[in-house]
């Protein structure tokens, strides 16, 4: 009886010590992201970085985010990648590491992986309009037309009165020249922001 007694207490102490360092680590990887927020709002990307390199984690979807977004503000995109890759395999199926993920893909020049990544985020959300838009602009850039369009209709087609969807689909319809409907949603953009510089050239090359 006396060695169960033992035992348990052994156990017990050992729950206990491992509870209260898990609670010292959790804790000092708060206050890293406390000191990384305060450089990085006054400019010091650097010590930002170092802050959670200092208690980094690999299994730890919060340091791989943020240490993504920080070195792509910091010029560091291949790293920036690595990290929001690994945020991506943490989290398979959250939309912030692979909307993070774009950013140092975009920057690289890399439109491919960017546009794999958007088509596998509209997996997830299927009607998500900013990211339906950015690869209409992708595939507006790249001067193919047909798949921009397919883009920038679902985006009016959730959101009828908003000016970039409707600028950006008019635009289109220009460069596919359908006139008519592109005339229309010149003018239904200007209903919105009658000030619409973009809106307003595109009426203007089509008189």
């Amino acid at each position: 009886m006396e060695t169960l007694r033992r035992i348990s207490l052994i156990l017990i102490l050992a729950f206990f010590s491992t509870f209260t360092y898990a609670q010292q680590s959790t804790q000092k990887v708060i206050e890293a992201f406390q000191n990384s927020y305060l450089h990085e709002a006054s400019g010091n990307l650097a010590e930002a970085i170092l802050d959670l390199k200092n208690v980094y984690q690999a299994d730890s979807y919060p340091i791989n985010l943020r240490l993504g977004w920080l070195t792509y503000s910091s010029g560091m995109f291949s790293e920036s990648q690595s990290y929001y890759h690994k945020a991506v395999i943490l989290k398979p199926y959250a939309v912030e590491p692979r909307m993070g993920l774009v950013l140092p893909l975009a920057a690289m020049g890399n439109w491919d992986a960017v546009i794999a990544q958007y088509n596998k985020i509209l997996e997830i959300v299927p009607n998500y309009s900013i990211v339906m838009h950015r690869l209409g602009l992708i595939y507006y850039g790249q001067k193919d037309y047909e798949k921009a369009e397919k883009y920038f209709e679902k985006v009016v087609n959730l959101y009828p009165f908003d000016y970039d969807g409707l600028v950006m689909l008019a635009w289109t319809e220009f460069q596919l020249k359908k006139y008519r409907q592109a005339e229309v949603l010149f003018n239904t953009a200007l209903m919105h922001t009658p000030t619409g510089a973009s809106a307003l050239e595109g009426l203007k090359l089509m008189k």
